[in-house]
């Protein structure tokens, strides 16, 4: 499994007690994880001014990751155009599946395949890998 991680669940694994960091704890551990410096900015900046005694902990995170620095831009999924760089560089980096929890942008793809990436929610995530047993 390739796991690409949005801004949005990078900053929840920054924080404190998160379940989303025990989440990435097994997916870290079971499956190579990638992000690209789009999302890592994005999740850098909203810590900064939501949360900014948690910044430490976004580094880690991001150096457990292999950074993808291309995208494609030929997507053809309904997606507001600030996510167009996180859905591709999920396909750029020939990922299983994109791991956002951004309900409102890509909830309508949810459990849907785009070009070979698999966008899924942290539960449905989560639920895979409990059926595998590595959860």
């Amino acid at each position: 499994m390739r796991v690409f991680l949005d801004a949005n669940i990078l900053f929840s694994a920054a924080l404190p007690h998160s379940r989303m960091r025990m989440l990435l704890d097994a997916v870290f551990a079971h499956s190579a994880c990638l992000t690209n410096l789009y999302a890592v900015e994005e999740a850098y900046r909203n810590l900064q001014v939501k949360a900014p005694s948690s910044l430490k902990a976004l580094e880690p995170l991001v150096k457990k990751c292999e950074l993808v620095s291309s995208l494609a831009t030929d997507i053809d999924a309904a997606l507001p155009a600030k996510d167009i760089p996180i859905l591709g560089g999920a396909i750029a980096g020939s990922t299983t599946h994109l791991l956002t929890g951004d309900e409102r942008d890509f909830g309508t793809l949810w459990n849907k395949t785009v070009r070979g990436v698999k966008i899924v929610s942290p539960r449905i995530l989560a639920t895979e890998l409990a059926k595998k047993k590595l959860l």
